[in-house]
């Protein structure tokens, strides 16, 4: 049977080119998976929710550069229940064409691309979840209560259908990935979670789909978040109190036009709040911006 491909966003003179396989329900996730079995490399796995950026292309060059060569399928769905709001959902930009256009031209193996009742049959409304455990339960678990629940539920459906040996996660949603690295650890996931450094604008903002609800005049604020977090974690390493330099932090960013939900040092492990800098430290800021709640992070050591 001849490979389906998402040649039909790019105009006809492309499509001789076409190499990225659109695959749009499980039965032709699992016809992809039963024609690459013959070809002996691996599934690398890059997980979005669309409306992909530059952030996302990051990944899946990174997931193409691996030394073992594998098969890069990048996956799009917009998960409904990591949203505690619904209008938050609805108006989570939605951009496939764009999308599909973006990873062929990356040159991705593979984008799966399931609809909502494909990885939550009606059934499962009331059904199994995965809980996060402690993990989830400060910073954006207090903020957004259920969304980890919902994102590591969806992670492990997808982990578990594509069977990858590798899945790709920035650090920008730090918390996520801690989630998903533990997750995987204590459920023994035979995959390996690869962290890719978060990328920012020339600016230093941190690429994210929701910037694009930034104003004008916000865009030029928004980068001050990330600016606090370096200049804390300077001041942390020259030996300043860790109550103060947070206080001092929060108080800019207020200044700045910034409601901040949090600005603290953490475990990197645990992600619990510390009251010095250790080895495996890292400060994790949440604020919103206008409508938008924009979130950062820097790893920091002595």
């Amino acid at each position: 049977m001849p490979m389906q491909c998402a040649a039909a966003v790019f105009p006809p003179t492309t499509k001789a080119l076409c190499s990225v396989r659109k695959l749009t329900n499980l039965a032709q996730l699992a016809q992809w998976q039963a024609e690459i079995e013959t070809r002996a490399r691996p599934i690398a796995f890059v997980p979005t929710m669309g409306n992909l950026h530059a952030g996302h292309l990051h990944l899946a060059a990174q997931a193409q550069a691996l030394t073992a060569k594998p098969l890069v399928l990048v996956s799009i769905f917009v998960n409904p229940l990591q949203f505690n709001d619904v209008a938050d959902l609805a108006r989570y930009p939605r951009t496939l064409d764009d999308d599909l256009a973006r990873l062929h031209e990356a040159g991705v193996d593979a984008v799966f691309v399931p609809p909502v009742d494909a990885l939550l049959p009606e059934a499962e409304n009331h059904g199994v979840r995965i809980d996060p455990g402690p993990l989830a339960e400060r910073w954006e678990g207090a903020a957004r209560p259920g969304h980890f629940a919902g994102m590591a539920t969806i992670v492990a459906k997808l982990l578990h259908l594509i069977r990858p040996q590798f899945a790709l996660f920035g650090e920008k949603d730090f918390q996520q990935l801690a989630i998903v690295q533990a997750m995987v650890r204590d459920l023994n996931f035979p995959v390996d979670i690869l962290a890719v450094p978060t990328q920012r604008a020339p600016d230093g903002l941190a690429l994210s789909s929701r910037n694009r609800f930034l104003n004008e005049d916000e865009r030029a604020t928004a980068p001050k978040l990330y600016a606090q977090l370096v200049q804390a974690a300077g001041a942390l390493t020259v030996a300043e109190s860790v109550e103060s330099v947070l206080h001092k932090a929060r108080a800019e960013l207020t200044t700045a036009g910034f409601i901040v939900d949090y600005f603290t040092l953490c475990d990197a492990t645990s992600l619990q709040p510390l009251s010095r800098l250790s080895a495996n430290s890292v400060l994790l800021a949440a604020a919103q911006l206008g409508a938008v709640r924009l979130i950062d992070n820097l790893r920091i050591s002595p």
